[in-house]
């Protein structure tokens, strides 16, 4: 077992530099500083598990280049992500993805009650997620709604339940960053780790995914139109029908065979 990443040595996955590329935004377009927009991207690569736990990061020089940053910009968002516990750097092995701490494994291993696990999602995602988008519709910037926006270009009920997961982490993910808390931010991050089990399910059929998409859509109007009471109320409306997807997904599966309408 490697002490670093708590993964066999062996099942360490090299991540090439082409696959961590930061999204193309015009000249000036960055949330904040490079450090923060690169340590913003990789921080979601690993909410929505493109970046696995043990998968070893590109050298320092390498990835810089890929990315168009100065080295030292990429080291300042590198010690951001290791004050998070989201990577390990250590000299002459590279950078590391780390696992959830030891007692958040154990904790969620331990969840085996599902109606229980329902409603710890529901209360966790309730107590974060209508602040982020509140603090979003004060803060956005106009590449924050244009990441947004392209994250919603095109509707997800006839998309694969995979694909609409991995949009709906995204959404809620960017959402997160605009509020631009780092703090908050991070806990968001392991949010999403902890629930996506979960959230799969109200991704499962088209009719959920079209009532995830048209949340999302509510959100991201008041979020554009700088309404903060709006933006909270929206996301609190979205994730009590995600709720209720999810438990009534949850019900069929455990009645009887599985449909797709």
């Amino acid at each position: 077992m490697d002490s670093t990443t708590g993964a066999p040595g062996g099942d360490r996955r090299p991540v090439p530099s082409s696959a961590l590329e930061l999204p193309r935004l015009a000249p000036g377009a960055f949330r904040g500083s490079v450090s923060t927009e690169i340590s913003a991207h990789l921080e979601k690569l690993i909410a929505v598990g493109e970046l696995r736990p043990g998968d070893r990061l590109p050298s320092e020089r390498e990835l810089a280049a890929s990315l168009g940053v100065s080295r030292a910009s990429l080291r300042e968002a590198m010690h951001e992500l290791e004050a998070k516990h989201l990577v390990a750097r250590r000299p002459g092995r590279g950078t590391t993805v780390l696992p959830a701490p030891e007692h958040v494994q154990t904790l969620y291993s331990q969840l085996s009650d599902a109606d229980h696990q329902l409603r710890d999602v529901a209360e966790l995602r309730g107590a974060i997620e209508p602040r982020l988008a509140e603090l979003a519709a004060e803060r956005a910037t106009a590449a924050n709604l244009v990441e947004l926006e392209n994250v919603l270009r095109n509707p997800v009920a006839e998309a694969a339940p995979e694909e609409s997961l991995r949009l709906d982490l995204e959404f809620h993910m960017l959402i997160a960053a605009a509020s631009q808390n780092p703090l908050m931010s991070a806990i968001n991050t392991l949010a999403c780790s902890w629930t996506s089990s979960t959230r799969v399910l109200s991704h499962s059929t088209r009719y959920a995914r079209e009532v995830s998409y048209l949340g999302h859509r509510a959100i991201l109007a008041a979020v554009a139109a700088a309404n903060p009471a709006e933006a909270r109320d929206a996301m609190t409306r979205h994730l009590a029908d995600v709720a209720e997807l999810t438990r009534d997904r949850f019900e069929d599966r455990a009645a009887g065979p599985e449909e797709t309408p």
